[in-house]
């Protein structure tokens, strides 16, 4: 066993209650997000794992099959902190938080010896430096897995489709459209379409910013996909502005019918079903008649 990995070896204890003394003591660490029993634990199983992959003295290269399990337990410590919510720089702080356990232990050792010190110090910070970059990027890469599902998770509750009426849907569309966002507006409305049996559906875009000439082949290709299903659509929530722009895009929507607004959208959907709805003479409650 190399000479360093052994003197080490023999001062687990010491470097572990430094190293987690060291975590402790930073004031941003997160007591809300991770106890301290769970922090010692995750310390005590990596430093195992790392004085067991430099016993052959390798210190540059990370990416062997030594430092396979050390490695697994970062990218484990990592990617599960970035989904609890720790900043980079806490997670990177965890590791780099070693290199000073270590240095503690060697300059007691070595510190009759400077040039033994010095060479031993340098190459255990190469290691925690390599060892800092591979848990940044894990890191990285659990953000973005966190950003992708909450983005796929914020398109599907920013486009429901609402059941208003026995045969009426209503699609309120709320912020800018793009091609994969429209994707699913017409994916959730079809589907829709299939589980209720309705035969209208209500686009309303009173939510929409602007409408470029994308944005409106967007709602031709939601409007023609509906016709296909047996349904016809109704386009709401239509601004004047809008409605100039439209104009002055060119854009075709002479075969689509438009409201101003969703009640007026709604009352022509009740018409197309030969709903009527009115009050009682006796009182405020509403009365519908085929």
């Amino acid at each position: 066993m190399n000479q360093s990995a052994q003197l080490l070896r023999k001062k687990k204890k010491t470097i572990l209650e430094n190293w987690v003394k060291n975590q402790l003591a930073d004031e941003s660490l997160r007591e809300d997000l991770i106890s301290n029993d769970e922090l010692r634990r995750q310390s005590d199983e990596l430093l195992d794992k790392l004085l067991i992959a430099i016993e052959n003295g390798n210190y540059d290269n990370i990416y062997t099959s030594e430092f396979e399990q050390v490695t697994d337990i970062l990218s484990d410590i990592s990617v599960t902190r970035a989904r609890q919510g720790f900043s980079p720089r806490e997670v990177t702080l965890y590791i780099l938080s070693l290199k000073q356990a270590i240095t503690d232990v060697l300059e007691k050792e070595h510190r009759d010896n400077p040039a033994i010190l010095y060479k031993e110090i340098l190459q255990f910070n190469k290691l925690i430096d390599s060892l800092s970059i591979h848990t940044f990027e894990t890191y990285l890469r659990g953000r973005e897995e966190v950003i992708l599902r909450q983005t796929d998770e914020i398109n599907e509750i920013s486009t429901p489709v609402i059941r208003v009426w026995d045969g009426i849907l209503a699609l309120p569309i709320i912020g800018t459209l793009d091609s994969s966002r429209t994707q699913i507006v017409m994916e959730n409305l079809l589907q829709e379409i299939v589980n209720t049996g309705s035969n209208i559906a209500i686009l309303d875009i009173s939510g929409v910013p602007a409408v470029d000439s994308l944005v409106a082949q967007h709602l031709i290709k939601t409007v023609s996909a509906t016709r296909l299903m047996g349904a016809e659509c109704i386009i709401s929530g239509i601004r004047p502005e809008i409605a100039q722009t439209i104009v002055h895009l060119g854009i075709d929507l002479s075969n689509i019918k438009t409201k101003a607004s969703l009640s007026s959208a709604l009352q022509l959907a009740f018409s197309m079903l030969a709903l009527e709805v009115k009050k009682k003479n006796t009182n405020t409650s509403v009365k519908i008649l085929r």
